[in-house]
């Protein structure tokens, strides 16, 4: 039997958002098998995994709550040019228009 760890199921869960969907660090913490806290761990988790060598992270398909986007200075052009190459479209308050239709649950 192979047993995963908290940290490794977040990296192979957040790998595994498909182009044009998102998800939240809730519903990864929750697929991963975590509590009700556990969501403020996934980006340090992805973060370290990122810095050790997996740089394929879809950091921009993980999404707060609600379909809020997380985007600062350094970050916004490239994340914006990634959701309009997916066809996800944001409105001028940075939240994910049709989250609903695009929400990625891990069912």
């Amino acid at each position: 039997m192979t047993t995963t760890t908290f940290s490794s199921r977040v990296v192979k869960l957040a790998l595994s958002i498909p182009p044009g969907r998102v998800t939240t660090y809730g519903a990864i913490a929750r697929a991963a098998g975590g509590g009700g806290q556990a969501a403020r761990s996934v980006t340090n988790i992805l973060g370290k995994a990122y810095d050790a060598g997996e740089k394929n992270i879809p950091f921009h398909r993980i999404v707060y709550a609600g379909g809020v986007v997380w985007m600062n200075s350094t970050y916004e052009a490239k994340r914006k040019k990634l959701y309009k190459k997916e066809g996800i479209m944001l409105d001028k308050k940075g939240k994910i228009v049709n989250f609903r239709e695009i929400f990625f649950p891990f069912e």
